[in-house]
């Protein structure tokens, strides 16, 4: 369980690693054919990404829609490996044991940009 000790992001953190998160649903097919309970769970998903996104954790996060089947992406920044895997273990789509399973690889070179962006137009 991920509990508040986690520390929460800063911009211009450089104690912080960046991670890229890929979540694999059930089946190709999910995002057509999701039943109301998975919908459900999608929601909670997507809150829980966006709570660790008003934290500074989640810098980036959402559907990808592949031909060969839809995905969801994430980036991530977190104190070391075992912070982000308890982030990702206590997603509800993992919790839930629905089928999900979620990749983690880290971005040792990974920048993030230190605020919004600008528009140029």
């Amino acid at each position: 369980m991920v509990t508040r000790s986690l520390t929460s992001a800063t911009h211009n953190n450089t104690s912080m690693k960046t991670f890229f998160c890929k979540l694999i649903p059930p089946r190709p097919t999910f995002p057509q054919d999701m039943s109301p309970a998975e919908a459900k769970l999608m929601q909670d998903h997507a809150a829980y990404w966006r709570d660790w996104m008003s934290k500074g954790n989640v810098v980036a996060f959402g559907p990808v829609w592949d031909p060969a089947g839809a995905y969801g992406i994430g980036i991530v920044q977190f104190a070391d490996d075992m912070a982000v895997r308890s982030f990702a273990a206590d997603d509800p789509t993992i919790k839930g044991g629905a089928g999900f399973r979620v990749e983690i690889h880290p971005m040792p070179r990974g920048v993030i940009t230190p605020g919004p962006a600008v528009s140029t137009a």
